[in-house]
C-alpha cells in the first residue's frame, strides 16, 4: 500500500511539472508574438518636396529657368594663320627627308648619270611619279649645266623647280561664298577610312573660325555612327546636323540639309557622304544620284575627294575612278604626317588636274590647313 502511495505521489509530481512547463513555453511563445517588430532607420530625405494639399510648401526654394541652365561651352577654334605656321613645322619633321636627300645628291662634286639615277630613285620613292619626276630631272640637270651649282645654288634651283612642278598658278581657294539667299554647297566624298567624315568635322572648325554660319548633312547612312561622329564634331562649335535615320536614302538627307541651311540663310552646307567603294559601280552612280538631288535645291559649288596621303598608287587609282562619276573641283590630302611621300601631292594634281586645296598633317581637332605650294616645298627642305 506503502510503495502504491509513494508510485502515485510520484506521478502526481511529474505530471505538475510537465505541465508547469507547457505553460511557460506557451507564455513565451505568445510573447513572442507580442514583441514589436524592430523600426528601421528613415531614409535619407533625398526626394525634392512635392507640393499638394496636405504638404508643406517649401520655403526658399530658388526656382529654376532656362536662363539658370548652364550651356556647354563651345571651343573657339584656331585661326587658319596659325593652323598653317604649326603645320609647317610638323611637315618639316615628317617630310624633311625628301628635301634632305635631293639637295645631298645635287651638292656632290661630281653628278655623273648614277647619281641622276638616284634622284630619279629618290623621287619616284617619294609618290612623285614616273613623269613629273622625269621632267623634274630633266630640268635640274638642264640647269645644273648652264648655272652650276654649289650648296646654296642648289637649293635655290631645286626649290623653284619643285615649285613650278607643284604649280602654283592652280586655283586652291576654297568656294564657300553664298550668293543671295543661296548657300554654298560643298560635297565632300572618299572611300571609306581615308577620314572624310573627319575631314567636314575640321573643315566646320575651320568655317566657324572665319566666322561663317555652317549647316552639317550626314549622309553616310551606311557606316554605322556616322552621323553620330559628325554631330559631335558639330556640336564642339555650335554648327547644326541634319541626320536621318541609319540606312536611310543618302540624297534626301543631303536635299534636307540644303533646304535648311536655306531657311536659316547660312553661308555654307557641308555635306557628308556614304565612303564609296570606287570597286562598286552601283554605289558611284548612287554618288552622282546625291549630288542632282541636291542641284533641286541649290547649285553644288566645291566637290572634294578626300584622298590618304599613305595609301600611294591606290589613293591615285580611286581619285580617276571618282572623277569619272563626280566632277571634282579639289583634293583634301590627309594623314600627311606619317608615312606619306610628299610626292603624292605633285602625282594626283597631275593625274587628274584638280588641286590640292587642304591637307591634313596630325590627329588635333585644328590639324587641317589650307594648301600653299610655297610653304609645302619650303617645309620639305628645311
Amino acid at each position: 500500500m506503502l510503495a502504491d502511495a509513494a508510485l502515485i505521489a510520484i506521478i502526481a509530481a511529474v505530471v505538475v511539472l510537465v505541465a508547469a512547463g507547457t505553460t511557460g513555453l506557451v507564455v513565451a511563445r505568445r510573447r513572442t508574438r507580442e514583441l514589436p517588430a524592430a523600426t528601421p532607420p528613415a531614409p535619407l530625405d533625398t526626394a525634392e518636396p512635392t507640393v499638394g494639399e496636405d504638404a508643406e510648401e517649401p520655403r526658399d526654394t530658388p526656382t529654376r529657368t532656362l536662363e539658370d541652365t548652364q550651356l556647354p561651352e563651345l571651343e573657339k577654334p584656331e585661326s587658319a594663320q596659325g593652323r598653317l605656321v604649326r603645320l609647317r613645322a610638323r611637315l618639316a619633321r615628317s617630310q624633311g627627308s625628301l628635301g634632305k636627300g635631293l639637295l645631298a645628291l645635287l651638292s656632290r662634286d661630281k653628278l655623273d648619270d648614277e647619281t641622276w639615277e638616284d634622284i630619279e630613285t629618290t623621287l619616284i620613292t617619294a609618290d612623285v611619279g614616273v613623269a613629273p619626276t622625269q621632267e623634274l630631272v630633266e630640268r635640274l640637270r638642264t640647269r645644273v649645266r648652264v648655272e652650276g651649282v654649289g650648296g646654296e645654288e642648289a637649293r635655290a634651283i631645286l626649290r623653284e623647280e619643285l615649285i613650278a612642278l607643284v604649280d602654283p598658278s592652280m586655283d586652291r581657294s576654297l568656294k564657300v561664298e553664298h550668293e543671295g539667299s543661296q548657300p554654298a554647297v560643298v560635297l565632300v566624298v572618299g572611300v571609306n577610312g581615308t577620314g572624310k567624315t573627319t575631314t567636314v568635322g575640321k573643315l566646320a572648325r575651320v568655317l566657324v573660325a572665319e566666322d561663317k554660319h555652317v549647316v552639317l548633312g550626314a549622309a553616310d547612312t551606311f557606316r554605322a555612327a556616322a552621323a553620330d561622329q559628325l554631330q559631335t564634331w558639330g556640336e564642339r562649335v555650335g554648327v547644326r546636323t541634319v541626320r536621318g535615320p541609319e540606312g536611310g536614302d543618302p540624297a534626301s538627307i543631303a536635299f534636307d540639309a540644303v533646304k535648311q541651311g536655306i531657311e536659316e540663310q547660312a553661308d555654307v552646307v557641308l555635306v557628308d557622304t556614304a565612303g564609296r567603294l570606287h570597286t562598286k559601280t552601283g554605289l558611284m552612280d548612287e554618288l552622282g544620284k546625291v549630288k542632282r538631288v541636291i542641284e533641286k535645291a541649290a547649285e553644288v559649288d566645291e566637290v572634294l575627294l578626300v584622298i590618304d596621303a599613305t595609301t600611294g598608287q591606290n589613293g591615285l587609282t580611286q581619285a580617276r575612278v571618282f572623277a569619272e562619276v563626280i566632277n571634282v573641283t579639289g583634293l583634301v590630302l590627309t594623314k600627311l604626317d606619317g608615312t606619306a611621300k610628299g610626292g603624292i601631292v605633285i602625282a594626283v594634281q597631275r593625274e587628274l588636274g584638280v588641286p590640292v586645296k587642304l591637307v591634313g598633317l596630325g590627329e588635333g581637332a585644328d590639324d587641317l590647313a589650307p594648301f600653299d605650294p610655297e610653304q609645302f616645298v619650303d617645309a620639305l627642305l628645311d
